[in-house]
């Protein structure tokens, strides 16, 4: 099922809520905003179709928690979609966000014309991406076969090809797995997954899930180049102790190391937060300008899709009633992490603020094990135990950062 496009005398240039991107949380902030009587709700989607990252995914498990049905990603996508337009919920595909500016403007390219709109508040849920190889520094030839998970799983599952038939999987994080999964719908037996880290990132149980499967995985263990003329024939790897050897493949598949699709937020006035790459936001999703708020996976990465939903449909309510007058304001607190943790989110907090997010979201770069505490000086305000792995959630409740003595910034670190 395609999308119902706006012709374009149907293009609206004002509307109450203008949501960039349709995932699911996108879709669902949508559909909360107009059973709530928000008015104008438009979605602008940048691909043909709306759905998000599901549409790629031709594997359960999608909707069990949001919709009680086990459904494959691109039925999601497609229920989700219909759901959002028989509410009412506008949506225009193929629009290209191209600048963000202050009060809730946004320039927007299609291909019947570009045009400006303007929304009384603005919902950015462009989610995430993961880590090309330019960014992860891999050296060699520039030969065919070197793709992520999401365009293999474009290929697969929306195009029916196989790009490679024995590619190497960098990585060990879930969409790993699910690459493995992928891999296997077309046929494609990877011959490894390799893993710098000496323990997998993934859960142990769906580390033995990938033995089972065939694809042995090898810790300590690091891509060094690529090598093949036209097309990938092998890779160089480095070792534990140094050394290197060579591996025969026809492909390499870069998983994981999710970034927030942010360029658009970071080429605009909003603040962004050093750790997360996003945009700068309170416990409400509400960015450094306030006709600006943020959800899904654009805030961290990365979540899976039934926690975007619920996000979504959060952020929903917490704009409407920002139109409304109704939102907390004032006094922020801003939190800052210490290192082996990455970022924390949101990252400031309304002092004496009721609702909103309830917990604050960390996440740390490498396996961890101590005591978790937050403080404002002298002032210990929260700890607990904590064992993680990288990519693991890690939450911390709110309430007891909101008794924060005024000026100060709240430091979360392991002690």
């Amino acid at each position: 099922m395609s999308d119902h496009p706006m012709s374009r005398d149907r293009v609206h240039r004002t509307c109450d809520v203008a949501i960039i991107g349709g995932g699911p949380s996108g879709l669902a902030a949508a559909m909360e905003l107009k059973r709530l009587g928000a008015g104008r709700v438009v979605v602008l989607e940048r691909e043909a179709q709306a759905g998000g990252i599901p549409r790629h995914c031709g594997h359960p498990p999608f909707g069990l928690l949001s919709h009680k049905r086990l459904m494959t990603g691109p039925s999601f996508a497609r229920l989700i979609v219909r759901e959002a337009l028989d509410a009412g919920v506008e949506i225009l595909p193929r629009a290209t966000v191209m600048g963000l500016h202050p009060g809730g403007k946004v320039d927007v390219s299609h291909p019947d014309g570009s045009f400006t709109m303007q929304a009384r508040r603005v919902l950015m849920a462009t989610g995430v991406r993961e880590t090309p190889r330019s960014a992860r520094l891999v050296s060699g030839t520039r030969a065919l076969g070197i793709l992520n998970t999401g365009a293999l799983q474009g290929m697969v599952y929306l195009k029916n090809l196989a790009p490679f038939r024995r590619p190497l999987i960098v990585g060990s994080e879930l969409v790993s797995l699910t690459a493995v999964f992928t891999c296997r719908r077309a046929g494609i037996r990877p011959v490894a997954m390799i893993e710098p880290s000496a323990r997998p990132i993934m859960p142990w149980q769906l580390h033995q899930v990938v033995r089972a499967l065939g694809v042995p995985l090898r810790l300590k263990t690091q891509i060094d180049s690529i090598l093949g003329h036209g097309r990938v024939e092998a890779v160089r790897l480095r070792v534990a102790d140094g050394s290197t050897l060579e591996m025969a493949c026809d492909g390499v598949l870069f998983t994981g190391r999710f970034t927030p699709e942010s360029s658009l937020a970071r080429s605009s006035h909003l603040s962004i937060d050093a750790g997360t790459g996003g945009p700068l936001s309170d416990q409400f999703g509400r960015c450094s300008d306030p006709a600006f708020f943020a959800t899904g996976n654009l805030l961290r990465p990365v979540e899976h899709h039934e926690w975007c939903w619920r996000e979504g449909k959060s952020a929903a309510r917490w704009i409407l009633q920002d139109m409304n007058g109704e939102l907390p304001e004032g006094e922020t607190l801003r939190l800052r992490v210490s290192a082996p943790i990455r970022f924390c989110m949101p990252q400031l907090l309304v002092r004496g603020a009721q609702g909103g997010m309830g917990q604050v979201q960390l996440r740390v770069a490498q396996p961890v094990r101590g005591r978790l505490c937050a403080s404002d000086g002298e002032n210990l305000l929260w700890a607990r135990n904590v064992r993680a792995m990288p990519e693991q959630r890690i939450l911390i409740p709110t309430a007891p950062l909101l008794k924060a003595r005024r000026g100060g910034d709240i430091l979360i670190r392991f002690a």
